[in-house]
């Protein structure tokens, strides 16, 4: 009943503050009680509930998009941006979870308050080892669990009572069915009273039962307390039990496990039995031990596992990870071990790489989804070393794809920012680094921090350098034209790319190999008039088909369709339009989708459906705040928005363009992207009506109906449970037939109703 209780209270006080935190010692149960919570206040939430995991969070400066890459908001220019944030957030009813932010509390504390007095209808539930510190900010003490008195006779009747032993009864009899049959509910008791009820360590403990009796666990359990929080005086007490409680669980392992176990923490956010083979083998632990011992920790509840997709994947609870890691920084091999996990998330991002202009993309792309914690982890410890910066940068390099699909580039610019700064002059990477830049830079339009990037470029080139520089910079040259709108110049410089990199030789040195020069080519000269833009475009859809890529299909269908827009042929070009972007839909494509409803919005306003293309107009400049995207640095683009926005307020008022405009900007991605394509609209407001129960949805639709209640997005679903983005959109969908739903939103509501299962006792 006591977590039941806590629930309701803390609803009633969530109701009532704009910051609550939930405080208490690592393993009291703060994270799994801030889950129930907002699970049970999501109906109060219109606009969704959204958590976010700090755990593996270790750069201050990327806490911002973090929250924001939750939200589905994407990058601002080359730094995070709160007004960015807050616009999204402005007038929507919205909990975020900000879970562990114990070792980010200055940047939590400063993030939370500056959103709470920007965006005045969301609230944030915190969870921390410590309060936040900011004025706005109730604090509630998550208590352990109950316990019996040290005089209570505890009968089978009444030990139910009370939370701990209930949770040492359940624990031990899923090791071991027969320990139920006559359990010893004083020595149970006992137990958990030695670990003040702390759900993690009465879960260590009772994993011993299968070698030990209740006996056993106590007297040692207890003369271990005793020993090991001696050193901690300075801690809070229950700090120190659950530190002894862990350190007893350690020492309890062979030693091999225990060589594990600490190499096991340099993983950020999981990882598979290859990653584990490459990163922890060697120097006393054979590659063939790996499985072996990974089941034994599993076993001893010092990992946790996930088989759902091809792969397995291990984790570990964030405070054993911290004690791990602090045995591991002094058994003297930490560096070893942190070097091997950069040089193996160095390899996977090569592979990323090699297979993203491929018919493998979208598996390349939920790799590196599922990897980026440790993408993150492997670049901290890359660009904390001048030595090791190198490797760092061609992480980051490699990656191109994945910031791209999903929007991240102030993320990729952070990095690459870093990479510089530790770099040497004469570092030969110095030149990738700033050309990546550059590119980025005039991805989202801002020419003023593309010149100097591109100038610099162009020095470290020179005459002497390879070929393959010079080219860059004439790509990078011919870019920057088709954005001021010298289509010509541009023609001339792209062509000349073209020419000098040939098919065989660009993937080297421009990201998307041949692709990319091609399509802005094709680009610049649709814009420019050139005779030539229609043969040009063919051979860039010619090249994304050819090699099976979709996202790069999604594009060079698009800029067919700008073709035929330009050249006359409205029909045509609406027909290539949303044929792209069906396309895109299927990866999760948000740049591309930004241009593709812009584009889709002239086109419809020269057919005279004036309100819908001013909506359409609302939703892309939605998506492209979002994406941090300039309109004003795509001179082209922004020129056709202007002449199309002037007519269609001269064909709807000024008023009605405005409405029209405000209800296309309030549509999210997804909703977004139905409009565009004429389908059937959603109807988030529609009563959910709960017309069948779990059974009737498979296990895995069970799973991805939880996901969907999470605020995750398909592409997301897809590359957590390791499938096609297809096969995640197609389980959406069988989820919404079979309940009859029209919207994600009765799927979250119905799956907090009737599945998700109430707080753990």
């Amino acid at each position: 009943m006591g977590r039941r209780r806590e629930v309701a209270d803390l609803r009633r006080l969530l109701a009532s503050t704009r910051l609550l935190t939930l405080t208490g010692p690592g393993g009291v149960g703060k994270t799994r009680l801030a889950v129930h919570v907002a699970a049970r206040t999501r109906r109060a939430f219109s606009d969704g509930v959204w958590l976010v995991q700090l755990a593996s969070l270790q750069d201050a400066n990327l806490l911002g998009r973090a929250v924001a890459e939750v939200l589905g908001v994407r990058d601002k220019g080359s730094r995070f941006s709160m007004e960015t944030l807050a616009d999204h957030l402005r007038d929507r009813r919205t909990l975020l979870v900000l879970d562990n932010c114990e070792h980010l509390v200055d940047a939590c504390a400063a993030f939370a308050d500056e959103l709470i007095r920007a965006v005045p209808e969301v609230r944030i539930l915190a969870t921390s080892r410590e309060a936040l510190g900011v004025p706005a900010e109730v604090r509630y003490v998550v208590p352990p669990l109950s316990l019996p008195p040290d005089d209570q006779c505890l009968t089978a009747e009444n030990a139910g009572r009370y939370e701990a032993v209930t949770l040492f009864m359940e624990r031990a009899k899923a090791i071991d069915p027969s320990f139920g049959r006559a359990p010893d509910h004083r020595g149970v008791a006992r137990i958990c009273r030695l670990v003040d009820g702390i759900p993690l360590a009465i879960e260590l403990a009772a994993v011993q039962s299968r070698v030990l009796s209740l006996d056993q666990i106590a007297d040692r359990l207890g003369d271990h307390l005793g020993v090991l929080t001696r050193g901690y005086r300075t801690s809070v007490p229950r700090h120190q039990t659950l530190r002894a409680a862990v350190a007893w669980s350690f020492e309890l392992c062979s030693p091999r496990e225990r060589l594990l176990w600490q190499r096991l923490t340099v993983f950020s956010g999981g990882f598979d039995l290859d990653a584990a083979e490459e990163v922890c083998a060697g120097d006393g632990l054979a590659r063939e031990d790996l499985l072996p011992l990974l089941a034994a920790l599993i076993d001893k509840s010092v990992l946790t596992h996930d088989n759902t997709g091809p792969q397995a994947r291990y984790g570990m609870l964030e405070l054993l990870r911290q004690y791990g890691a602090e045995r591991l920084a002094g058994s003297g091999s930490q560096a070893d071990v942190r070097r091997r996990h950069l040089d193996h998330f160095r390899r996977l991002a090569e592979r990323a790489q090699a297979s993203w202009f491929t018919a493998l993309q979208a598996d390349s792309y939920s790799s590196v989804v599922r990897e980026m914690p440790n993408f993150r982890a492997a670049l901290e410890y890359a660009l904390s070393d001048p030595d090791q910066a190198g490797t760092g940068l061609r992480i980051v390099t490699r990656l191109y794809g994945y910031w791209v699909h999903f929007g991240g580039f102030s993320e990729a610019r952070h990095w690459l920012d870093r990479a510089v700064r530790r770099m040497r002059d004469a570092d030969p990477a110095r030149f990738g680094a700033l050309a990546t830049q550059a590119l980025f830079a005039l991805m989202q339009g801002e020419v003023e921090a593309a010149v100097p990037l591109i100038d610099e470029c162009r020095a470290l080139a020179g005459e002497q350098r390879d070929r393959g520089e010079r080219a860059m910079v004439t790509f990078l040259s011919g870019r920057l034209a088709l954005l001021l709108g010298d289509y010509r110049g541009a023609v001339r410089q792209l062509e000349e790319t073209v020419d000098r990199y040939g098919t065989a030789a660009a993937g080297d040195d421009v990201p998307q190999g041949p692709f990319l020069p091609i399509f802005y080519l094709a680009l610049a000269a649709a814009f420019g008039g050139d005779p030539r833009a229609a043969a040009f475009a063919a051979r860039c859809r010619k090249t994304a088909e050819d090699a099976g890529a979709q996202g790069e299909i999604s594009m060079g269908v698009w800029v067919e369709g700008m073709e035929r827009w330009l050249a006359g042929e409205t029909e045509r070009a609406l027909e290539l339009i949303r044929a792209s972007i069906r396309i895109g839909r299927t990866t999760g494509y948000r740049y591309g989708a930004a241009w593709n409803i812009e584009s889709l919005a002239w086109a419809t306003a020269a057919q005279g459906r004036d309100d819908r293309a001013a909506r359409l107009l609302g939703a892309a400049t939605s998506i492209r705040r979002a994406l941090g995207l300039s309109l004003p640095g795509f001179h082209a683009y922004a020129v056709a928005h202007d002449e199309a926005e002037a007519a269609l307020r001269a064909g709807l008022g000024d008023t009605g363009f405005e409405e029209a405009f405000e209800r296309g900007a309030g549509l999210d991605f997804d909703e977004a992207v139905t409009y565009a394509l004429e389908e059937p609209e959603n109807d988030a407001d529609a009563t959910v009506r709960p017309r069948a129960e779990p059974a009737e949805l498979t296990p895995r639709e069970l799973e991805v109906a939880g996901l969907i209640a999470r605020g995750v997005r398909n592409k997301e679903i897809a590359a957590r449970l390791v499938i096609s983005p297809r096969t995640a959109e197609g389980h959406v969908e069988h989820i919404l037939t079979k309940l009859g739903f029209t919207s994600r939103t009765q799927i979250a509501a119905w799956y907090f109703d009737h599945v998700a299962p109430p707080p753990q006792e």
